[in-house]
């Protein structure tokens, strides 16, 4: 949702002169600044290293819901796979901003009995440890999807229903999935005056 709605932000920018998108299916977008990359197994990524030389800047946004998946698969895609693709990006590219999707609640001590929480943690953490030219962790809360989607499960088509009203009510309850968007590239391309970004800060 996020990771789509950046590639288009990016595709619209003049000083924006390439992008490389990996993904594991065919975003259906054609455009002489993309090169898109099909690749179904981010735990091994030596086959489609090269693409990771000499990049300025990454927006990473590979996640999962919790609960879609069991814990052991949800730290696998939340916390092995982010350390693959950023280890892989760090040996190729000296001078990176990595913008990085994480969560509201995030918890920095990693002890939260709260897999969410506690995951995210681990994985912010492992981010500032490789020291990329800049670091930008995002703590989004709730994300309203502003365009059509198969909601992944009854709490998200419940939270969807009634985010514009809670909105009002508790404004950092969440953030729009455009805003949140605009945001990580703007600080992606022109820098930011901080490493972590929470709720509050993105709706700014």
């Amino acid at each position: 949702m996020i990771g789509k709605l950046m590639l288009e932000l990016c595709l619209e920018k003049d000083d924006v002169g390439m992008i490389t998108s990996i993904t594991r299916k065919p975003t259906g977008i054609i455009h002489k600044k993309l090169v898109e990359v099909i690749h179904n197994d981010f735990s091994d990524l030596i086959n489609i290293e090269s693409h990771f030389k000499n990049q300025d800047v990454c927006f990473y946004c590979i996640g999962v819901y919790t609960g879609q998946v069991p814990a052991k698969e949800f730290k696998r895609i939340t916390v092995d796979l982010t350390k693959v693709f950023a280890d892989t990006l760090r040996r190729n590219s000296d001078k990176t901003s990595f913008c990085f999707l994480s969560g509201q609640g995030a918890d920095s001590k990693e002890k939260s009995p709260i897999l969410f929480a506690r995951e995210k943690g681990i994985a912010d953490n492992y981010l500032l440890k490789l020291k990329f030219e800049h670091t930008y962790i995002f703590r989004p809360g709730y994300i309203y999807p502003d365009t059509p989607r198969v909601e992944p499960n009854l709490l998200y088509r419940c939270m969807r229903r009634i985010y514009p009203l809670l909105s009002k009510i508790y404004p950092n309850a969440g953030v729009s999935s455009t805003r949140l968007a605009l945001k990580m590239v703007d600080v992606g391309l022109n820098g930011g005056d901080r490493i972590i970004y929470e709720n509050h800060h993105i709706r700014k």
